[in-house]
């Protein structure tokens, strides 16, 4: 996780000496028995600072938790074909006519040289140009050139000119979650859906698909390997092992195989679940099911004839079940694993493994789930056990040791505990990013992917950093260009895949994918520097929290901001726009004057260089110039704090402005209702005032405000594992704060979003959407039906105006994020798989069709209303004519 270049601590409210249940539910479905996140906050000397990083690992865990848990809501689990059975409903809905254009395809430049705040900014850093997380990555062994890009949340992306430009090749898919990328033998590219760093959104992925000719071919539904054996599951890698015939999948329900000369309907059938009891007798589990049989890799040993094979499979919190397990008969039977040498069997976590092209050597990366769990606010800086090797190549070792946290800090890293700060060193987020590769040419070459890229060419006696998580901190670094001294081995943070070149004729290049895209360079380079492949702006997978956007007043057109998964804030302004006599966009590029996360979003529709962005938890910053510093070394101060300090925000928290007074009522939610009279005039955070406690424990999940009556949606706990979900509804309406009395059919899942019908001057006609999946796909007391309710009398009574779930136009079950109401009465609905509209209560059609199914999460209008905004979280910003 890149986070906020002051060291922008999550705000969890500097009065408080901690933080209450809700603390407990940020880590409880990403750490199976771990105590409460640390709480901090941070101060004015923090402002300027690059050396005090802190917990990132488990702000990176909130932020995953945030999206999570709102789909997981009521009780952490989600029967099988939850996806693909709202996809089948939906390719029968009703059709409104529209068309999506997409906004955001420029280049996004983190790096662009008048958006450099010192105290708001990761401007100067070196990450340069942006996209969005890369999960896998492969290359075409036959196609000179081509290379393949899978998507965290935004489907597939085919190259044929080594990375310059990019296409997208799986939009029409139900699922755009990537877990894996495989070229086949047989030159067929494999992609399996679920991206699985996670190792828990085990919901997300619709199988596994086999494009026959990928150097010129897209994929569709027709191209599904199997029947629904993996569909709501991760999958972390897919390999071939020709010599038995088989493909392997490495799972979040155990490892399965199929024939590679099956047909295409053949199922899969799992091989190894230990705690199922398939392949191995004996094993004791230790986990609920929601975290068992995690399969994190599956490896074949080469020279083997396709017999060995080793899986990873472990929780990376630690269950008795996690260890190596091989097979010596093409995975029909396993045994586990009991490496002797430096690799500790009670410390195996979340691993990756490489084989040398003989297979005459293992290389493993290790977490270790007991550094893990002691890792919150205890002083530990890495939860990375180590690297090894065996140096035969037998699962069973001998393994050595060949790198620790400390050796690969003391290799050129920007994680050395004077450049950033105790609490984060290398390996501190090996749960998340861990990924190694060697060289099919040299055994001695190995590429290690953490936060940051580290090569060895001798097998592990030395390494060097090769992409440093940023510059700042380092001695190179200055914020004048021409005093900054460092070298071109940077890059964004937080590798996730590795993919090495070998066409006939060319020089073998490495590619690295990471949360900022894909870079890549000849493994024969020993200087400094990458190709930064996301230049030209066409790997368009940015993960987008918020959108907003406000008129130039120049006359130029939109400013389109909004909020990203570890890239800021991004900024769109027409090109050759201008503010207060300033250029703001000369190279047609999208900017990022907010660094580490974005969160949601508001701007002035009047005047787009007005914004009010969110780094995380509450931590709200304003800017009345499009954060433009004029300078070259970005000394002016124009980005200013204005957090109000709340001790229970969410991750991503909600704030709006009032609808019909935007520019005298602000609203925002954690535990405490919050307004803001002074807007746009706000300099500190003490320009808010609590107007009302949703309670200790509760943190708002969604406001709106109109005509100064406010509405706010909350969950405590938040949590839907090891916790008892909750949620509520709080308002003004009638003139004083109360809690709403919800009906007992109303949802107990997680509420989303809030609007209040603009033709109802009261204030008391508000609809709400409800995330998750209905009681037919979710456990939990209270999981109920219906994705979006409405009341007309202030919240005394709600009805479901999802319609009846047999019929065509009834709204599908599937996640919703948030809704609007356009000016001309048209409510309108952001899910998971797509925009859906509906004007009469009950009957709902499908907004256009060429919206990839990329989660939509948020909605808003052009600021002369004529269109709409939709953000998703994988696939950039659209737009398309308000209905």
């Amino acid at each position: 996780m890149r986070v906020n270049s002051a060291r922008r601590r999550p705000r969890r409210g500097a009065e408080s000496g901690g933080r209450t249940a809700l603390a407990v539910a940020a880590a409880a479905l990403l750490i199976a028995g771990t105590g409460p996140v640390a709480a901090y906050g941070m101060t004015d000397t923090d402002s300027s600072r690059h050396d005090v990083a802190g917990d990132e690992s488990h702000e990176l865990m909130e932020s995953l938790d945030s999206f999570n848990e709102q789909r997981l809501a009521p009780g952490g689990e989600i029967t099988p074909g939850a996806y693909a059975g709202a996809w089948a409903h939906i390719k029968n809905m009703p059709v409104k006519s529209g068309t999506w254009s997409e906004v955001t395809t420029s280049p996004y430049n983190e790096d662009a040289l008048h958006y450099r705040d010192h105290s708001a900014s990761n401007g100067g850093g070196g990450a340069g140009h942006s996209a969005g997380r890369i999960a896998a990555l492969a290359t075409d062994p036959t196609h000179q050139g081509v290379v393949y890009a899978g998507a965290a949340g935004g489907g597939v992306f085919r190259s044929t000119d080594d990375g310059k430009t990019w296409t997208p090749i799986a939009d029409r898919l139900p699922a755009l979650s990537v877990g894996a990328l495989a070229v086949a033998p047989d030159g067929s590219l494999w992609l399996a859906t679920g991206e699985a760093n996670t190792a828990s959104d085990n919901y997300l992925g619709s199988g596994v698909y086999r494009l026959a000719d990928p150097a010129t071919g897209t994929f569709s539904e027709s191209d599904k390997v199997g029947g629904a054996e993996l569909d709501s599951s991760s999958v972390h890698t897919v390999t071939f092992d020709k010599a038995a015939g088989y493909v392997f999948a490495a799972t979040s329900h155990g490892v399965f195989r199929r024939p590679l000369s099956a047909g295409q309907s053949t199922a899969w059938t799992k091989v190894l679940a230990p705690c199922a009891g398939v392949g191995i007798s004996g094993v004791t589990c230790g986990v609920n099911s929601h975290y068992a049989d995690i399969v994190n890799d599956i490896a074949v040993q080469p020279g083997s004839d396709g017999t060995k094979l080793l899986a990873n499979v472990a929780w990376r919190s630690g269950a008795d079940y996690n260890g190596f397990y091989y097979s010596t008969d093409a995975g029909v039977t396993w045994k586990r694993s009991n490496p002797t040498g430096a690799i500790n069997p009670a410390e195996i976590g979340n691993a990756a493994f490489a084989y040398a092209a003989d297979g005459s050597r293992l290389y493993v990366s290790m977490e270790s789930p007991k550094l893990l769990n002691k890792s919150s606010g205890s002083g530990v800086s890495s939860i990375l056990a180590g690297v090894y090797v065996s140096q035969s190549g037998d699962a069973n070792g001998s393994f050595k040791q060949i790198a620790t946290s400390a050796s690969l800090s003391a290799s050129g890293s920007a994680m050395k505990i004077n450049a950033i700060g105790s609490g984060y060193q290398p390996g501190s987020q090996a749960w998340y990013d861990q990924v190694i590769k060697v060289d099919p040419t040299d055994p001695n070459h190995v590429y290690l992917g953490l936060e940051e890229m580290f090569e060895s060419r001798d097998g592990g006696a030395t390494w060097k950093t090769i992409g440093r998580y940023w510059d700042f901190g380092m001695p190179c670094f200055s914020y004048d260009p021409d005093a900054n001294s460092c070298d071109g081995d940077v890059m964004h943070s937080d590798q996730h895949a590795i993919a090495i070149s070998e066409w006939k004729g060319g020089t073998p290049e490495v590619f690295v994918g990471n949360d900022g895209g894909a870079y890549s360079r000849p493994t024969t380079q020993t200087t400094a520097g990458w190709r930064n492949l996301n230049e030209s702006g066409t790997l368009r997978n940015l993960q987008y929290y918020s959108v907003r956007a406000g008129k130039m007043t120049d006359g130029s057109g939109d400013a389109v901001w909004g909020g990203l998964q570890d890239n800021g804030v991004s900024l769109l302004t027409p090109k050759g726009a201008t503010y207060q006599g300033q250029q703001l966009n000369p190279n047609g590029e999208m900017v990022a004057p907010f660094g580490g996360d974005g969160g949601d979003q508001l701007v002035n529709p009047d005047n787009g260089c007005q914004t009010v962005g969110e780094y995380v938890d509450l931590a709200l910053q304003i800017t009345n110039n499009c954060g433009y510093t004029a300078s070259d070394d970005g000394s002016e101060d124009v980005i200013t704090d204005i957090a109000p300090g709340d001790p229970g925000a969410r991750f991503i928290a909600p704030f709006s402005a009032d609808e019909t007074d935007p520019n005298g009522l602000w609203v925002a939610g954690g535990q405490y209702v919050w307004g803001n009279t002074k807007t746009w005039n706000s300099t500190s955070g003490a320009d808010w005032t609590k107007l009302y406690d949703l309670g200790a424990g509760h943190s708002a999940s969604a406001v709106t405000s109109r005509n100064h009556v406010t509405w706010a949606a909350w969950c405590g706990p938040c949590g839907a594992v090891n916790e008892t979900f909750g949620r509520g509804i709080a308002t003004n309406y009638g003139g004083t704060w109360h809690q709403v009395n919800l009906p007992a059919d109303f949802p107990n899942r997680y509420i989303s979003g809030l609007t209040i019908d603009p033709s109802d001057a009261s204030g008391k006609t508000v609809y709400a959407v409800i995330n998750g999946f209905s009681r037919h796909w979710a456990e939990g007391p209270g999981a109920g039906y219906g994705h979006v309710w409405k009341t007309t009398d202030g919240g005394t009574t709600w009805n479901d105006i999802s319609g009846d779930p047999s019929a065509a136009d009834s709204f599908p079950d599937v996640p919703a994020n948030a809704a609007m109401v356009t000016k001309g009465g048209t409510l309108m609905v952001a899910t998971d798989l797509g925009v859906f509209t509906s004007t009469s209560a009950g009957h709902w059609s499908r907004l256009g069709t060429d919206l990839p199914a990329s989660p939509a999460v948020y909605l808003s209008p052009s600021p002369d209303g004529s269109q709409v905004y939709v953000a998703t979280h994988g696939r950039g910003i659209w737009k398309t004519a308000q209905p």
